[in-house]
């Protein structure tokens, strides 16, 4: 069995791992970490890293960057591996993952869900196909979400931007720029509201047509699952960064 500990256990996540893991028949919950303990679980909740009990064999982390950086230490204190599924990471942020990876096994990937990573792939197609079309992404979550653009619509531009050679500028704010649009970049809208799982939506607008490809997630179920098949997929695996593109 792969022991497995939540990071954000009682996080709205982390309560949708616990109830998906029981259909994993090789891992095993030995534990989560939160600092509000909703007195509903039956397993141990930690507050205080130090207090952990039983070393997990895979930390699975769905929370917030400051909570996961502060996990990842424990980890490679550790050696024990890492699914990352938080968001909203910083440029240096990033970059202590990475140099972490170097000594234990990350799988760090914005959105857990299959169909998502295949639109990562259908997106960059369509950009080489489509030159010269103008990019943007559209993103709706739930009124709760921290962090605007979403690390999926971000990671559906990066895809586009690799395809197209790096050329492409991010651009998330158009309040302040007084200026016609540059066809080298990619805009981003966020929406916020209500209690929609997340809907991404890139289109490409042509001269005389529009193209866009949207998907809708109705469940947290779906990205439980990818989590939790990514503990499964990390475990004994060598130091280093993974993502969803290793897995599937």
């Amino acid at each position: 069995m792969i022991k497995v500990l939540i990071n954000g256990c009682n996080g709205r996540m982390g309560q949708v791992l616990v109830k998906e893991i029981d259909n994993f028949e090789n891992l095993l919950l030995i534990g989560g970490f939160d600092i509000n303990d909703n007195g509903l679980n039956t397993f141990p909740v930690y507050s205080n890293i130090n207090d952990i009990k039983e070393k997990p064999d895979v930390i699975v982390d769905f929370s917030i960057p400051v909570a996961s950086l502060s996990m990842l230490k424990y980890a490679v204190n550790s050696k024990t591996a890492m699914v990352i599924a938080t968001t909203g990471f910083s440029k240096e942020e990033l970059e202590i993952i990475k140099e972490a990876s170097k000594t234990i096994p990350i799988f760090k990937s914005s959105n857990m869900s299959f169909d998502i990573n295949l639109m990562k792939k259908i997106v960059a197609e369509v950009a080489l196909a489509l030159k010269g079309n103008d990019i943007e992404i559209v993103e709706t979550h739930h009124n709760k979400k921290i962090d605007a653009p979403s690390g999926t619509a971000i990671s559906l531009a990066d895809s586009i931007n690799e395809a197209l050679g790096n050329t492409m500028n991010y651009v998330y704010n158009r309040h302040d720029i007084h200026e016609k649009r540059n066809p080298n970049e990619i805009g981003f809208s966020s929406i916020r509201g209500g209690n929609i799982v997340g809907e991404h939506c890139v289109q490409f607008f042509g001269a005389h047509e529009t193209f866009e490809i949207k998907h809708t997630s109705y469940s947290r179920d779906i990205f439980a699952e990818g989590a939790l098949k990514a503990c499964e997929f990390i475990f004994n695996k060598a130091p280093g960064l993974y993502n969803m593109d290793n897995m599937v």
